[in-house]
């Protein structure tokens, strides 16, 4: 593995989907403030992917520019509120997801060695053939 590849990839997974949630807080704000602009985000948005923030942000442009500029810095302001707790979070989360995992997967490995014990797989029968002793 190549831990800066993966560290580039997971930071741009990561921006876009800070865009995304950027987005979706801009639609909450404007349908209470204008319901007209914030529909037509929304439906923008679910026909341009905001899979890829960086290419969404380039096609809206075209579109509104003080929306991009809005996305823009609330994307930001998102950054800034998570970054710090960030790593730590994810470092705990995946420790505990993999305890749990792992407490599920030694329950399973006993449960089918106890089943296994429990109930051997019958063998074959062993025929004594009467006839041949008489």
């Amino acid at each position: 593995m190549y831990p800066k590849k993966i560290a580039n990839d997971t930071a741009k997974v990561l921006q876009s989907y800070l865009t995304y949630q950027a987005v979706r807080t801009i639609i909450e704000q404007l349908s209470e403030t204008n319901p007209t602009q914030a529909m037509w985000l929304s439906q923008y948005s679910s026909k341009n992917k905001v899979q890829d923030g960086e290419a969404y942000l380039e096609e809206l442009m075209s579109e509104d520019k003080e929306l991009v500029m809005r996305i823009m810095t609330v994307r930001e302001h998102l950054a800034e509120a998570i970054l710090d707790f960030l790593p730590e979070m994810v470092r705990v989360g995946i420790s505990q997801a993999n305890t749990e995992h792992r407490r599920q997967l030694l329950e399973r490995l006993t449960q089918t060695q106890s089943t296994a014990i429990a109930h051997p797989e019958p063998s074959e029968p062993e025929f004594n053939d009467s006839s041949d002793s008489n």
